[in-house]
């Protein structure tokens, strides 16, 4: 059976607190799926964001960011004494800071209820705080706290290596710590409802993995042994991609690069705990930058650019071998976009993993007559496009007049002529014969350059503040293309 999945991060999920939220709209959201016929959402990584607001630079692998937990459920759980107030209804964009600083009076208030409830001796929420990653990710951001909110290689000493020292901590850094791992618990109980819901009405939910780690992060911190550092715990080498499309000087991500050898001492034991973990939270697992399993470029941290570096190998079979063999009922997917070698690709077959293709990236428009160049598959996962690139009408409207009429023909001989040029390219989309077709819900609603999530090689804002006003229009596209999405089911 094919299925079609649309790609909405929580992030852009109409609220009353400006920012997406486990709570009533999720819910909506799940309904208004279902209604058109999808049966895959897909979203962008849960965890905190740090540096840019960036979900590819969190501040844990494990953790979800506080900003999702739903206000609206936490006063209908009596955790809040009244209604929250209306904040940033109808925002375009997320303001994270401001949002940031709306929430944390409730949910600190929340907290508070939590506690004089006795909900805080309840073998279910002990159980959850005995994880040691939720009691170091506590203990990661009360430090931060109290170094000014640096990133820890910056830290005092005994903060910097507290994960070996184990020091006493003070009452404020406790405090913190213990309301940090309240907010984990909330996050998980919210979101595995919302998953549960999703999974009642037959839609699977896909996870983004990134492949690296950020370097201000609890992974790290409390892990270092695992990365490539100097005794002052800062990266020796970082993560990134050379010139590409995307830039002329690469993308220099700044994450620190792993040290394969003390991780195969240890059985991968970083992975298996990483994948396995997302494997709780989503049906299906999205590997992000899966190329880096076969080789990754390894930039000189003192470079100021991706332009220098090396392509080096990775353990890849070693480490997929593990997972297939210790998690086999955890579906991975991979992200195999850019200019790759043939090993990766081969790599990816010896799994069946699916892979990508991008519907922005493979008609060719340089020729006499446009043409699709990539080939499809029935073993794949095909989108119009992704969070980082342009949405398909801003593709479509920076053609040249020649180019989009090429566009329309292409489109008129594959037999996708009824409706708008966007209606058609998603009919061309839905008839392709991979098994998962992935539409981002600013191509579902036909959004241009306001519409555009990410620009790779870019840092802070717009990036990753989209945000969808309300459902009333969102409702009407996506019952236009439910017989069509039916049909695909059909098939």
């Amino acid at each position: 059976m094919r299925q079609t999945g649309i790609l909405m991060p929580v992030s852009s999920l109409p609220s009353r607190t400006g920012i997406g939220e486990l709570g009533p709209a999720a819910y909506r959201w799940i309904e208004m799926m279902k209604e058109s016929g999808a049966g895959i959402w897909q979203i962008l990584p849960l965890n905190p964001v740090g540096y840019g607001n960036s979900p590819y630079q969190p501040y844990s692998s494990y953790a979800g960011d506080e900003l999702y937990i739903s206000l609206d459920v936490l006063f209908q759980e009596g955790l809040l004494k009244e209604q929250p107030e209306v904040f940033r209804e109808k925002a375009v964009r997320v303001d994270y800071d401001a949002v940031r600083a709306f929430k944390l009076p409730y949910l600190k208030e929340a907290w508070q209820a939590f506690r004089e409830q006795g909900l805080d001796q309840k073998e279910e929420f002990r159980t959850f705080a005995r994880q040691e990653w939720a009691w170091e990710y506590g203990v990661f951001r009360a430090l931060k706290i109290s170094n000014g909110g640096t990133c820890w290689n910056e830290w005092k000493e005994e903060d910097k290596n507290w994960t070996k020292t184990r020091r006493e901590l003070t009452a404020p850094e406790k405090e913190e710590a213990d309301f940090q791992v309240f907010l984990q618990y909330m996050f998980f109980c919210q979101w595995m409802k919302v998953k549960k819901a999703a999974n009642e009405n037959g839609i699977r939910i896909m996870g983004d993995v990134p492949f690296y780690v950020g370097v201000d992060s609890v992974d790290v911190w409390g892990g270092k042994d695992n990365f490539l550092l100097d005794t002052d715990g800062r990266p020796i080498f970082i993560a990134g991609v050379p010139p590409d499309y995307f830039s002329e000087t690469g993308q220099r991500w700044g994450n620190p690069i792993y040290d394969w050898d003390y991780m195969k001492e240890q059985n991968y034991q970083f992975w298996l705990d990483r994948i396995g973990y997302s494997g709780k939270l989503f049906d299906i697992v999205r590997i992000d930058h899966f190329r880096a399993f076969d080789t990754y470029w390894k930039i000189p941290a003192s470079c100021p650019t991706a332009v220098e570096g090396d392509w080096i190998e990775a353990p890849g079979y070693e480490v997929l071998d593990l997972l297939t063999e210790k998690l086999p009922d955890v579906e991975l997917v991979a992200e195999d976009l850019g200019d790759l070698r043939p090993e990766v690709l081969t790599l990816k077959e010896h799994y069946h993993l699916k892979g990508m293709k991008i519907l922005v990236f493979s008609i060719e428009t340089g020729g006499k007559y446009a043409r699709d160049i990539s080939e499809d598959t029935e073993n794949m996962i095909i989108y119009t496009g992704t969070h980082d690139n342009d949405t398909l009408m801003e593709w479509y409207g920076n053609l040249s007049p020649a180019a989009r009429r090429k566009v329309r023909r292409f489109l008129k001989k594959e037999g996708c002529r009824a409706g708008s040029v966007k209606d058609r390219l998603i009919t061309y989309l839905l008839h392709s014969p991979a098994q998962y077709a992935i539409i981002p819900m600013q191509d579902i609603l036909g959004l241009g350059r306001e519409g555009h999530m990410n620009t790779p090689g870019t840092v802070g804002s717009p990036n990753w503040e989209w945000h969808m006003p309300d459902f009333d229009r969102a409702g009407r596209e996506l019952a236009g293309y439910r017989k069509q999405i039916q049909a695909r089911k059909e098939v």
